[in-house]
């Protein structure tokens, strides 16, 4: 990071805010080298934006030493056709350099801190409330990748620059309390306001409280942790606990980066504290059966366990063991939609395993798999090229299911089709039928539940 102007020393460095991690071998680094010399575009441009090597000039070296038929074949697989025509006037090395660009991360900008202290302001949970906002905010700019890299010891020019605002921040502050010091009262109001939220501005308003007036901040509490932690930890975890296999490995830092976005970057509000959710087990079951219809299996077998612990009382009075059947239901679902977003080439293997799920009549699982891809149809919807006031969604959900699904008439076409094929239930419309027209809404699901 760079030094500061007037001698001051930067408040924040990315060395100290990510925990220590240390391997005795860097698998991921050969790995890389292997994938760059194989034919799979996709796998390519997973490294290329992650960036797991040292040498930041070794995707583009690696590519130019690749014939021109397969780099013609790499930029194809990564455009749509109607770019083939502009795409054939690029040299060789243009062509490598469009690769790297479609592969990578956006650009960095520099966007500066833009919170003042106001001379006026006088409540303090709104002035935290204003800094909290403008850190998020920062926050927002670094990509996942970049907090990969950093995690791992990498150069992480994102995280760099949001660790130089929050110094900018403490300077921000410290020069506003010496011109005036009346204010000092006020933000050590502030300071506690700030303590459940950002630690690196709170940090920065800690620091300039303890310059303007250094005896009298014995009472304020010093963080200990470094700030990062609760990003990059689990990310340092991921690698220390699942060594080798970089194709995997980069699918499943994917669907986080998805995860990451609709954690941090997509929400109203940041929770700094608790560590990032770095859990795939639907992933991870993707990735070891290679066949959908092994994965179908084993999630019913999963679900008739889950199931098995289920009895009519527990449906009736909505216990514990209900309750977390809905929090699994959702899980899935999620955890679908991320997988589309992140490997859209899993797709079709997703499609096959629904056929497989209503097939052996597991409908919990086949309307939590149906609505995580519906989900991502209408996130990736787009209009129509002939017609701009009509939106286009993808259809992959085939229309037999859909129409098995529909939820008019609370499902009413799945509850007929229950009664002649039963099976693992799917509970909401079952429920809602019980709570509409007592016991004999729960009779189908009650038989399962007896059968088991």
């Amino acid at each position: 990071m760079m030094a500061l102007d007037s001698g001051h020393s930067p408040l924040f460095q990315t060395s100290l805010e990510i925990p220590a991690f240390f391997v005795s071998y860097r698998w991921w680094e050969d790995e890389a080298t292997t994938v760059f010399w194989a034919f799979d575009i996709q796998e390519i441009s997973r490294v290329i934006r992650f960036g797991l090597f040292r040498d930041e000039n070794f995707p583009r070296t690696s590519l130019r030493a690749r014939n021109t038929d397969t780099i013609d074949a790499f930029l194809i697989a990564l455009s749509v056709p109607h770019e083939y025509q502009l795409l054939d006037s690029l040299s060789h090395m243009q062509r490598v350099e469009e690769i790297l660009r479609r592969s990578s991360i956006p650009p960095f900008e520099a966007i500066p801190w833009s919170w003042f202290p106001q001379s006026q302001a006088s409540d303090a949970r709104e002035i935290a409330t204003a800094i909290e906002t403008e850190s998020h905010f920062h926050f927002r700019q670094i990509d996942f990748e970049e907090f990969v890299r950093a995690a791992l010891g990498y150069n992480a020019l994102f995280v760099d620059w949001f660790l130089q605002q929050h110094t900018a921040l403490y300077l921000i502050l410290l020069n506003h309390l010496q011109a005036h010091p009346e204010d000092v009262p006020l933000y050590t109001e502030v300071e506690k306001h700030l303590r459940s939220r950002s630690p690196f501005a709170h940090r920065a308003l800690l620091h300039s409280l303890m310059a303007v007036k250094p005896g009298g901040s014995r009472d304020i509490p010093r963080p200990n942790a470094t700030g990062f932690q609760f990003i990059a930890g689990p990310i340092q975890d991921l690698f220390k606990d699942q060594p080798g296999r970089l194709s995997d490995m980069l699918k499943m830092l994917s669907v986080l980066a998805v995860r990451f976005r609709r954690q941090y970057a997509h929400a109203a509000a940041m929770d700094w504290k608790p560590p990032f959710d770095t859990s795939l087990a639907f992933l991870e079951d993707c990735l070891t059966y290679s066949s959908p219809m092994d994965l179908a299996l084993n999630m019913k077998g999963l679900d008739e366990h889950q199931f098995a612990e289920i009895t009519r009382q527990a449906l009736v009075t909505d216990d514990a063991a209900v309750r977390q059947l809905f929090v699994n239901w959702q899980t899935l679902n999620i955890s679908v939609w991320e997988c589309c977003c992140a490997l859209p080439d899993l797709i079709p293997y997703l499609q096959d395993c629904v056929q497989h799920l209503l097939a052996t009549r597991n409908y919990h699982s086949l309307m939590a798999m149906i609505s995580g891809l519906r989900n991502y149809a209408i996130s990736t919807m787009r209009t129509d090229v002939g017609n701009s006031n009509a939106l286009i969604l993808e259809a992959l959900i085939p229309p037999e299911i859909i129409s098995l699904m529909n939820p008019a008439e609370n499902y009413s076409a799945y509850r007929q089709h229950y009664k002649k094929y039963p099976g693992v239930p799917f509970l909401i419309p079952h429920i809602r039928d019980f709570k509409q027209n007592g016991d004999t809404g729960l009779e189908p699901v009650c038989k399962f539940l007896q059968a088991e």
